[in-house]
């Protein structure tokens, strides 16, 4: 019993999950760079999902977190002088989606933990707004119109919603209830009240109306900085599925190993719940924004399946002890090992000496974030953007990024 209560105490004391390439700095270049002027920009707003909560771990050890620490302890640092981070816990990372490359550059705006609207809370977390409070904190659409002035933005990637159906929370429950519960009597998250009330047709119609006005701020920022709807694509991606169904997670319900070794504490049901109406409905959600903003120049990039085969506890990858492989350096380690950081408490988290940070769990790591841009980079399509459908397409890397195809 002493055990499970400390279990139990690590996760209600310290958990929280935020949802939440080269540094380039906002400075402007030459004055004639404009709407339609100068060499072209990728820019990606909104949440974790697409800043680069994660990013540094290409995989997941429970024996050496140097096996999968790609990109070290300066993973999260996007200010000028590549010293720390421009505003705190926005885990902007090197290995994000906006860096498409190809003679495009990226503008990584995101924010772990931001929500359609601008907080400031411990931490402030800029939402797709205009928020100006004087004294240097903007909200992403603010920070979009500014620099879309002076430079030439081709394209907008979204990602927004996760966090105003309080992703967190919803985890958080569903891990607690896993931990505090056993096998013969299950207590399942999908039925809790607090989790339940994220999903009423009014919460969904109401987040939706939120992430609508969002895109439209989007828009607005890109008007006032002097483009025409044609100059310019805005590009909103869904969330992908970061844990399988119940059947294909590969440690067992029983005992604790599938939070205590996997970092994935749910119950089966639970893990179907979240693929099959969870996922789908906050995925809807997002979609259905796109399309009530009514802007005439959106596209649609599906993520739900993109990492399908490679998520957090499937049976199909593993950690780095489980698959033999030595570090992420290691050829073939893209194909056999997680794209899913693995759900972490304080007793694996916020130990002096730990490299780990909470708002990590859950979220698509350095071979996911690769993917991603790949994904991005066709969806630009040589200047040309589209839409469409992203998926694993073959095994190992082309250009240091894992095969995606975008159907």
């Amino acid at each position: 019993m002493t055990v499970l209560t400390s279990r139990v105490a690590a996760v209600l004391s310290c958990f929280a999950v935020g949802v939440g390439g080269l540094l380039v700095s906002a400075a402007p270049p030459a004055s004639a760079d404009g709407p339609g002027v100068g060499a072209p920009w990728v820019v990606t707003l909104g949440d974790s999902y697409i800043s680069g909560e994660a990013g540094r771990w290409a995989g997941s050890s429970n024996a050496s977190s140097a096996r999968a620490d790609a990109l070290g302890s300066t993973a999260y640092f996007d200010n000028p002088s590549g010293t720390g981070e421009t505003i705190p816990r926005c885990h902007r990372s090197k290995s994000a989606e906006a860096y498409v490359g190809g003679g495009v550059n990226g503008l990584n705006l995101a924010c772990s933990g931001a929500t359609t609207a601008t907080s400031n809370g411990s931490n402030f977390k800029p939402g797709l707004d205009f928020y100006d409070d004087g004294a240097g904190h903007l909200g992403q659409a603010k920070l979009l119109q500014q620099f879309a002035t002076t430079h030439r933005v081709g394209m907008v990637t979204v990602s927004i919603g996760g966090n105003d159906f309080k992703f967190a929370d919803v985890v958080q429950s569903c891990v607690v209830d896993f931990l505090t519960s056993p096998t013969w009597f299950k207590d399942y998250c999908y039925d809790d009240s607090s989790v339940k009330a994220n999903f009423t047709a009014a919460n969904v119609a109401s987040v939706r109306a939120r992430i609508a006005t969002a895109l439209r701020n989007v828009s607005t920022a890109m008007r006032s900085a002097g483009y025409a709807d044609a100059q310019w694509t805005l590009l909103v991606q869904t969330y992908p599925s970061p844990i399988p169904r119940g059947s294909g997670i590969r440690y067992s319900e029983s005992g604790y190993s599938r939070q205590s070794t996997g970092g994935c504490g749910f119950w089966n049901r639970d893990a179907d719940w979240a693929n099959d109406t969870a996922l789908p409905t906050i995925n809807a959600a997002v979609t259905g924004a796109a399309a009530d903003s009514g802007l005439p120049n959106v596209r649609t990039l599906d993520l739900s399946a993109a990492f399908n085969g490679r998520r957090l506890c499937e049976s199909t990858v593993g950690l780095y002890e489980e698959k033999g492989i030595a570090s992420w350096l290691t050829p073939g380690a893209v194909d056999q090992t997680e794209w899913v950081n693995q759900i972490r408490t304080v007793s694996t988290c916020c130990g002096s000496s730990s490299p780990y940070y909470i708002q990590e769990s859950l979220h698509p790591n350095y071979w996911a974030q690769l993917a991603t841009r790949s994904c991005v980079r066709q969806a630009w399509n040589a200047g040309s953007p589209r839409g469409g459908s992203c998926r694993i397409a073959g095994n190992g890397l082309v250009n240091g990024e894992p095969v995606m195809a975008l159907n």
